[in-house]
């Protein structure tokens, strides 16, 4: 079964404009089949920008760009120029010409997780594949561990009865810091840090 993590999609295409409504304004985006919430801007993601916008600095990376929502967002609202990455090339395709439709700028790759990229981040965001499991999840939080600058912080979005609780749990054994920054409508919005 073909999911929107799937590196190469076998979906047809139908690439279509719609509009994402952020902060009171509306972007307008194209998105397609075989991508992570192609109709509209996700209630999580939509959480995770709302809580760690005004916070953001320094480096950032968008880890599963999709379409590119996040990375273009953070660079029309807060000037910050993202590294977003994924696995499915149809995705990273539309987050490129998302950033040339919004005049936004930032780096868009190909990256398995962290495969594709050595530096250290002041910010990860992740609204986590939940369909594809807690081990790849549970690795995505290791691997971020390394990737992280001194200070920094990973911040993903989740909702509770998708594993929340257990998520949690294992950011505690990873990170020295964990705290909820927001939680609404069934999702939570965590920070983990490592000790400075």
């Amino acid at each position: 079964m073909e999911h929107y993590f799937s590196e190469k999609t076998k979906t047809p295409s139908d690439p279509k404009r719609i509009e994402l409504h952020f902060d009171n304004k509306s972007y307008p985006f194209i998105t397609d089949h075989g991508v992570f919430s192609r109709d509209r801007l996700d209630f999580g993601t939509g959480l995770l920008l709302k809580t760690s916008m005004n916070s953001l600095s320094g480096k950032v990376l968008d880890l599963g760009c999709g379409y590119g929502p996040v990375g273009v967002l953070v660079y029309l609202n807060r000037g910050i120029l993202c590294d977003m990455v994924d696995v499915n090339e149809r995705a990273l395709h539309l987050a490129k010409e998302n950033l040339k439709l919004n005049r936004a700028q930032g780096e868009v790759f190909y990256s398995d997780g962290f495969s594709a990229t050595e530096k250290a981040y002041d910010t990860i965001l992740l609204n986590p594949p939940i369909r594809r499991g807690k081990e790849i999840i549970y690795g995505l939080f290791e691997e971020a561990r390394h990737h992280l600058a001194p200070e920094g912080r990973l911040i993903i979005v989740i909702q509770k009865k998708q594993g929340m609780l257990s998520a949690k749990k294992k950011l505690e054994e990873l990170y020295e810091n964990v705290v909820i920054l927001d939680k609404k409508g069934g999702y939570y919005v965590l920070e983990a840090r490592l000790a400075v």
